[in-house]
């Protein structure tokens, strides 16, 4: 019998690309609160949700993960991966939820993960400054004044670059964020005859457990999403930027909401 949580499936099921749950997180959070036009926000909107508002959020992160029984951090290169995630705010039930129309991964792993949770990932470059305890002229510091930056690259073309200069800390987190975040499972069928008709098209929220955060820099920032050939995230650059963010998160992921089937 062959076994495994994801292909490849095999006899001893350790060579699947992603192991089943639990998916332990830990990560660098370098954050861009901002506000799109509101005709772009809404077009992007799945069935199920509706028009909250123009906030979005540009969340460029540096991910550690490992699963419960496993030491994964030891193997960096199995480990370690870089993400950038574009939030709108929606509506859900009467109540905000944060949706995701774009998300970039360069590793092939977190991506078949988020594949099951409805994430559209696809594969881009993302780089973040990093932040060393030592003072230097080539670190900036975790506090007021540090400057970080950070950019997003997608078929060798920069699709995005950001700057955030913190000032304080705060409570809040950005708006939208991960909570209420709500997705969109989809796979096509292939056989001739349906393809208009997917094999899987669910709408989901997602859920995680034991979060943990770090205290929250809060500041300035400056937001640059370039044009395209062909991909559409320019729909979406700022009209007005609010606010910049530096924290980081630990969670861990073991389970969904369904909550329609949208075939």
């Amino acid at each position: 019998m062959l076994k495994g949580y994801t292909a490849p499936r095999t006899p001893k099921g350790m060579s699947s690309l992603a192991p089943a749950p639990p998916w332990n997180y830990a990560g660098n959070c370098l954050v861009v609160e901002y506000e799109a036009a509101e005709r772009a926000v809404a077009s992007y909107l799945p069935p199920g949700l509706e028009y909250w508002s123009p906030r979005c959020a540009v969340y460029f992160i540096e991910w550690q993960y490992a699963t419960d029984g496993g030491e994964e951090f030891l193997d960096p290169s199995r480990s370690q991966y870089h993400e950038t995630i574009f939030l709108i705010e929606a509506g859900l039930d009467g109540a905000p939820c944060s949706y995701c129309p774009y998300i970039w991964v360069d590793q092939d792993t977190p991506m078949i993960r988020g594949f099951a949770q409805g994430w559209p990932k696809q594969i881009g470059s993302t780089w973040i400054t990093k932040a060393f305890e030592l003072p230097s002229k080539a670190t900036p510091v975790v506090g007021p004044g540090g400057r970080f930056g950070a950019s997003l690259a997608f078929k060798d073309r920069r699709l995005a670059e950001a700057v955030v200069t913190l000032r304080e800390e705060t409570k809040a987190l950005p708006t939208p964020n991960f909570a209420r975040a709500v997705n969109v499972r989809h796979f096509p069928e292939l056989v001739a005859g349906k393809h208009d008709k997917p094999a899987v098209h669910e709408l989901v929220q997602l859920k995680s457990r034991d979060v943990k955060l770090s205290p929250i820099w809060k500041g300035d920032a400056a937001l640059t999403i370039f044009d395209h050939p062909w991909l559409e995230l320019a729909d979406l650059r700022p009209e007005r930027i609010t606010a910049g963010y530096r924290f980081c998160c630990a969670l861990t992921v073991d389970d969904l909401i369904l909550l329609k089937d949208l075939r």
